[in-house]
Formats: C-alpha cells, structure tokens, sequence
C-alpha cells in the first residue's frame, strides 16, 4: 500500500491537527514494525523526545512523527516520508488496523455446543465448539463465543461481544455490549466471603451481580467476583489487564486502565479515568477519586483523592515518595555518621 493511500484511508485521524512531507518520493508500505526493527517498505512512529535519536538510526521507509520541527527536518534529510500529529502513537494504532484486523469466525452454531432449550440466542452468532450455554441465558446479535467457552444460568450478553477460549461466565452476570473478554477469564465467580466463629469459618453465600459495562476489556487469567448482595461493578470502556483480581462488591468506574497483576480487596471503588500500574494492591474498602495513578507495586490503605499520584507501600503522594526513596538509599551513610557522633559524644 503507498504511503499516499494509507494518508488517504486514515482520513480525518491523519489531516487533522498533522502536517506532512512534500517529498515526492511516496513508497509502497508493505508492514507497521517497531522503530528499531524497521526496514525498508516498513511504517514506524516515534511518540516523543525518549525515542528522538532513532530518526538518525531507522531504516523505515516512513514514519509518524510529533510535532516537532528538528525531527521533521531530520526525517527530510534523511529520505524518509512523514507525517506529523499531535497523537503519533494514536495514529500508528489507527495505521496497524489497515494491516491487521484480529481474525473473526464465520457465524455458525457448531455440532457440540451444549444450548439450554431456554436460551435465547441473537443474530449472526459464532458459538464454536464444546461451548456450554446453560438455561435463560441471553446472548445478542453477532457475538462471538470461542471454544470450550462456559456460560452458566441466567446470564445476559451484550451485541458484538467477544468471549475467548476457555473463559467461563458464571450466574447472575451481565456483560455488555462490545465487550472483550480474553481466554481463562472468570467473570461473577462467588466472592471470598467467610464468617468467622469459634467454630470455624461459615460460608457466606454471593448472592449478587456482576456487571460489565459497554466496551470493557478483560485480559487473560483475572477473575472478577460476585458479591454476597448488590452488585459488583466496572465501568464503561474500562480496560483490565491479565492476573487482575477484583474482589467481590467493587465498583470501578469509567475509562479506568488497570495493569497486570494489580489486585483489590472487597468494596473498593475506583473513580473515573483511574489508573493502576502492574502489581498495585489496594484493601478492602479504600475510595479512588477520579483521574488518580497508583504507580507500579503501590500499596494502597487509605483513600487516594481525586487527580494524586501514589507511589510505594504503603503508598504515599509521589513527591514525598521520591524524598523517601533518596533519604532511603542515604540510610547506610547517615548510620555511619549517627555511629560516629555517638563515639565523639561518648568520648
């Protein structure tokens, strides 16, 4: 495809707030590649000042570049063709979808799915094989549920769902439209509810909800779980890592991103827009305002405000983080000095 014809088909995403080369030279574009794997035929980006030195290293044919006239220019000199925006990372996603498109059964039931006679099934629907679909469940128009799938009673999917390979989808859950739920998930499993007595632990039933907003994503292996009552909840558009665990009643709100391996105890809530790096770890009932970011491996107990940065555990506002960790790294030298006064003072 030429470089032109890929301009062209990015339309609106591609003319608005960009600027591109003049050059005459327009090459045939035959692969989207990293920046520093990129040869000749290849589309490539570079999102920012981290990645700027590579415009002098690349062998890409062209490239989606920032705003920035030094880099333009270098690109020029060097031959490579252009184009600048304010998003280039955006619009590289944009450019992979005309080369890649995730691969999409032919609708069609197969031979051994197991479908409740209760069930009711939408249009244009793939439901592929040794799928288990259990009494009242309602599934939408073209939606797609891959193999080994288990969907269990009194289930509600939304239209242009996807359920991968070996998830399972348990009671009284409610996935909305436009959802991607990715292979090993476990969706409204019971929640770890348990009552201690002097007997031992007594088992609390999880008689609620979960429910998935439209366009949730969900990645491989989390699981996010029932509650006892009410509903446990995640927002619209809300995207989820693999290895997350969302304890039963949470209520995630909209526009969230949370990283692998992060984990929440019962009752958190999470804002809007809220985002969790890999392995954060929050307890149960703590408040997430909106907008807020819990860097990597923090430790979460207490409320997080709207719009603060929290880092380490237990997590602290990141500047005063930072001061931590450089008075931390000093510890060994400032014990040596307290030794050495305490000698002077003793002798």
């Amino acid at each position: 495809m030429k470089f032109s014809t890929i301009l062209e088909k990015l339309g609106d995403a591609a003319s608005c707030n960009s600027l591109s080369s003049n050059q005459e030279n327009d090459p045939e574009i035959t692969e989207i590649t990293a920046v520093d794997e990129a040869t000749t035929g290849t589309l490539s980006y570079i999102e920012g000042a981290k990645f700027a030195s590579m415009v002098s290293k690349t062998n890409a044919s062209a490239l989606i570049l920032p705003l920035d006239q030094a880099l333009q220019t270098q690109a020029q000199e060097r031959g490579i063709v252009w184009i600048a925006t304010k998003e280039p990372r955006l619009l590289f996603a944009k450019a992979i979808a005309l080369f890649y498109q995730p691969w999409r059964p032919t609708p069609e039931i197969h031979p051994t799915a197991v479908i409740h006679p209760t069930a009711k099934i939408g249009k244009q629907v793939y439901i592929g094989p040794h799928v288990v679909i259990q009494q009242g469940v309602e599934i939408g128009d073209d939606v797609c549920v891959h193999p080994n799938v288990v969907i269990y009673p009194d289930v509600k999917i939304g239209d242009r769902t996807t359920l991968h390979a070996n998830c399972t989808i348990h009671e009284r859950s409610r996935i909305g439209a436009d959802c991607m739920i990715h292979s090993g998930v476990v969706i409204g499993s019971e929640g770890f509810g348990f009552v201690p007595t002097s007997t031992g632990w007594v088992k609390m039933e999880q008689s609620g909800y979960t429910v998935l907003e439209d366009g949730v994503e969900v990645g491989c292996n989390s699981a996010i779980d029932r509650p006892a009552v009410g509903e446990t909840r995640i927002g619209r558009n809300t995207k989820i890592d693999n290895l997350v665990q969302i304890g039963h009643g949470c209520q995630i709100g909209a526009g969230c991103a949370i990283a692998g391996q992060s984990g929440m105890a019962g009752g958190v809530k999470l804002g809007n827009g809220v985002i969790l790096a890999g392995q954060s770890g929050i307890t149960n009932q703590v408040k997430i305002g909106d907008r807020a970011i819990a860097s990597a491996k923090a430790g979460i107990h207490n409320d997080v405000a709207p719009g603060e940065i929290v880092s380490g555990t237990p997590a602290l506002p990141h500047k005063q983080y930072l001061k931590v960790s450089a008075i931390f790294s000093r510890l060994p030298e400032m014990y040596q000095t307290l030794k050495q006064l305490q000698r002077q003072k003793n002798s």
